[in-house]
């Protein structure tokens, strides 16, 4: 082939200049957020959360925040009968059906004048207000109250974190960091000798503390 027709490169070294400390800067700007923005519940999520979504059926009044591929990400393996039985499915669906509303007690305020005088009557045994045999609390002993049970709230993220690193739903601090840094080593490839076969644990095991880190559990 005569030589004006041959393909001759432009540039024949390309190299990459790297990052001046100034770009690194802006590059880091990105992600900052705004007065008033909050930051994404998502492990290792830089970006400013404009979604929320609830973090149990038990906990429909408490929510995570997320940035919108990550809340996309939860409602899509957000299941509300997951671990329910077919009986409990079936109660909480005819629930459901006839409104599943709370009840409010009918009674007076509790500033109201009229109110407080009855109870007072009724307590005491005031004129009107007969209860020899406490039939409805009148002179009798308060029963003692229940102690409240001590079970923490968790929500999905936290709960699958405690299942991916193997821990029950109470366990603290001490033993999360402990369990941690026991399958850290015991997956990671610099530990077991240069095995790599169990590095999706690892980083599961990794996500998992990040997760309850930023729940301040861990």
């Amino acid at each position: 082939m005569p030589g004006a027709f041959q393909y001759k490169p432009k540039f024949v070294d390309i190299r990459v200049r790297p990052p001046s400390k100034d770009e690194a800067k802006q590059d880091d700007d990105v992600y900052a957020l705004k007065p008033g923005e909050r930051a994404c519940d998502h492990p290792g999520c830089r970006t400013a959360a404009t979604a929320r979504a609830p973090k149990s059926r038990d906990m429909l009044n408490e929510h995570y925040w997320f940035c919108q591929p990550h809340a996309a990400e939860y409602n899509k393996q957000w299941d509300f009968f997951a671990g329910m039985s077919e009986g409990e499915i079936r109660r909480r669906q005819a629930e459901s059906a006839v409104g599943d509303r709370p009840t409010w007690q009918f009674k007076a305020s509790k500033f109201s004048r009229e109110s407080a005088a009855a109870a007072h009557n009724f307590g005491t045994g005031g004129p009107g207000f007969s209860d020899p045999f406490s039939l409805f609390g009148a002179g009798a002993k308060p029963a003692p109250r229940p102690e409240a049970a001590n079970a923490r709230r968790l929500g999905k993220l936290e709960r699958n974190a405690l299942a991916d690193l193997d821990l029950d739903e109470d366990a603290e601090g001490p033993a999360i960091r402990a369990r941690y840094i026991e399958l850290v080593k015991r997956t990671h490839p610099d530990s077991n000798g240069g095995d790599r076969s169990a590095e999706h644990k690892l980083q599961r095991v990794i996500k998992a503390y990040q997760t309850l880190k930023k729940a301040k559990l861990a």
